[in-house]
């Protein structure tokens, strides 16, 4: 078994609106409470950096999946992050991936069918997606072109 560490450290300065400085390897940035929560909206903030990781990991697993079947296409997503708020309480309900996949031979039925079933698949396997398992629904939508 091979298991991979990733670290990340934040400097934060003060209470709750203030502003953080987070660092990792690739990722450098300041973070804070988005306005939509009566923050400052600094930098990135968790629900913009959840919804990045389950999208990142998505599209990535996808990407993986269509090349191994060489499947060429382009892929473009915009995903969405659904934070409820009830009573003061903020619960992430849901990710919504909107993806499209722009299949470079477009008469390959057999390239398409499996693009079609891998848009969906790539979401169950993906890592973040099964972290998120039971907690956050996570729902794919595609174009397929």
């Amino acid at each position: 078994m091979t298991i991979h560490t990733f670290t990340l450290h934040i400097d934060w300065p003060g209470g709750r609106n203030s502003v953080g400085e987070l660092s990792a390897e690739r990722l450098q940035t300041k973070i804070s409470i988005p306005p939509e929560m009566n923050g400052p909206g600094i930098g990135t903030n968790p629900d913009e950096m959840l919804l990045g990781a389950a999208a990142t990991c998505y599209l990535i697993t996808l990407a993986a999946m269509l090349e191994r079947s060489e499947i060429e296409a382009e892929l473009t997503l915009e995903s969405k992050g659904l934070v409820d708020v009830t009573n003061g309480v903020f619960t992430y309900k849901a990710i919504h991936h909107n993806v499209e996949i722009l299949l470079k031979n477009k008469e390959d039925d057999r390239g398409r069918r499996i693009a079609e079933r891998y848009a969906y698949k790539a979401e169950e396997t993906c890592m973040i997606s099964k972290a998120l398992k039971g907690n956050v629904d996570i729902e794919v939508h595609l174009t397929l072109r």
